[in-house]
C-alpha cells in the first residue's frame, strides 16, 4: 500500500467511524466509567456498580437548609436549626450525599482536569433542586481567588454552573461575584471558624450588579458542609441587590462535623 492509499485508507476509517458516533478520541481514549474505570459505552459516565453507589438525596429533608431527615416529619417540615438561625438564603438543595463515587467525581472535576464531567453533574443538580432552579432568574457560581483560579486554571464551580445553564435555559453571570481575599482552606476549621474565614471574602462587581438587581439568584457551588461559604455569599448578593437568593451545589457532607476541604 502506497502513501496515498494509505490516507485514503485512513480517511475512510476515520470517516466510517464518526459515522458510527466514534470519535477518534474514543479510538485513542476509550470512554471508562469515572468511578473505577471500567469501560463503558461513553465518555462521563458511571458503570452500573458504580450507580448503585451513589446516595442521591431524597425527601424528606428540611425544606429551607436541604439537611436529609432520618425518617419522615411530614410534607414543608423545617429543621430546628433553620427555625433558630435561619439561613440568608431562601432555599438549600444538593443532589447527592459527598462520599464514595460522589467525592471522587468531585475530585476528579475539582483537582484532575475532568471538566467533562460537568454536564454529567449538572444533570443530577437539575434533577435535585428542580424548585430552585425554576425559582431563579439568574445563575452565578461561588468564585475561586484569582491565585486559587490560577493554580487550577478553572472553577469547577462555574464548570457546574455553566452547564447548568445550558440545561435549563437559565442565564449564567460568569465574573458577577468575586472572592477578592485568599481565604485558607476550611478543612479543620470548627463552623464559627469557617465563618470568620469567608466573612468579607466576596464583592460583586459593579459591572455584572446590573444584571442581578431584583433578581431571583441562583448561587452553585460543588460541595457544601456547613454552609458558611454560600452564605458569606448569599449575603453579598442581597446586599448587592439581588431579590432572594437560591443555593444548588452537587453535594453536601452528611456530616456538618466531618473533615473535608469543602466549604
Amino acid at each position: 500500500m502506497d502513501r496515498a492509499d494509505l490516507v485514503h485508507f485512513r480517511r475512510r476509517t476515520l470517516a466510517v467511524l464518526q459515522s458510527a458516533g466514534v470519535s477518534l478520541a474514543e479510538l485513542v481514549y476509550p470512554p471508562v466509567c469515572s468511578g473505577c474505570g471500567k469501560m463503558v459505552g461513553r465518555r462521563a459516565a458511571l458503570c452500573g456498580g458504580c450507580w448503585t453507589h451513589v446516595r442521591f438525596i431524597e425527601r424528606p429533608y428540611c425544606e429551607v437548609t436541604g439537611v436529609p431527615f432520618d425518617h419522615d416529619r411530614g410534607d414543608g417540615l423545617v429543621s430546628p436549626q433553620a427555625i433558630s438561625a435561619p439561613p440568608p438564603y431562601e432555599r438549600a438543595r444538593a443532589a447527592v450525599f459527598h462520599d464514595g463515587v460522589a467525592r471522587k467525581l468531585v475530585h476528579g472535576l475539582k483537582y484532575s482536569d475532568r471538566a467533562d464531567l460537568a454536564a454529567m453533574m449538572a444533570s443530577w443538580m437539575l434533577r435535585a433542586g428542580r424548585d430552585v432552579v425554576d425559582d431563579s432568574d439568574v445563575i452565578i457560581a461561588v468564585p475561586l481567588h484569582r491565585a486559587r483560579l490560577f493554580a487550577r486554571r478553572y472553577n469547577q464551580s462555574a464548570e457546574l454552573a455553566r452547564a447548568l445553564a445550558r440545561l435549563s435555559g437559565k442565564q449564567f453571570l460568569p465574573g458577577a461575584l468575586k472572592r477578592v481575599r485568599a481565604t485558607r482552606q476550611q478543612v479543620g476549621l470548627g463552623l464559627r471558624a469557617r465563618q470568620d474565614n469567608v466573612r468579607g471574602a466576596f464583592l460583586t462587581t459593579n459591572q455584572q450588579a446590573q444584571h442581578f438587581i431584583g433578581m431571583k439568584v441562583l448561587l452553585v457551588d460543588d460541595v457544601l458542609t456547613t454552609g458558611s461559604t454560600v452564605e458569606a455569599a448569599t449575603r453579598t448578593l442581597l446586599k448587592a441587590g439581588a431579590a432572594r437568593v437560591n443555593v444548588l451545589t452537587f453535594a453536601r457532607v452528611a456530616s456538618q462535623g466531618g473533615e473535608t476541604l469543602y466549604a
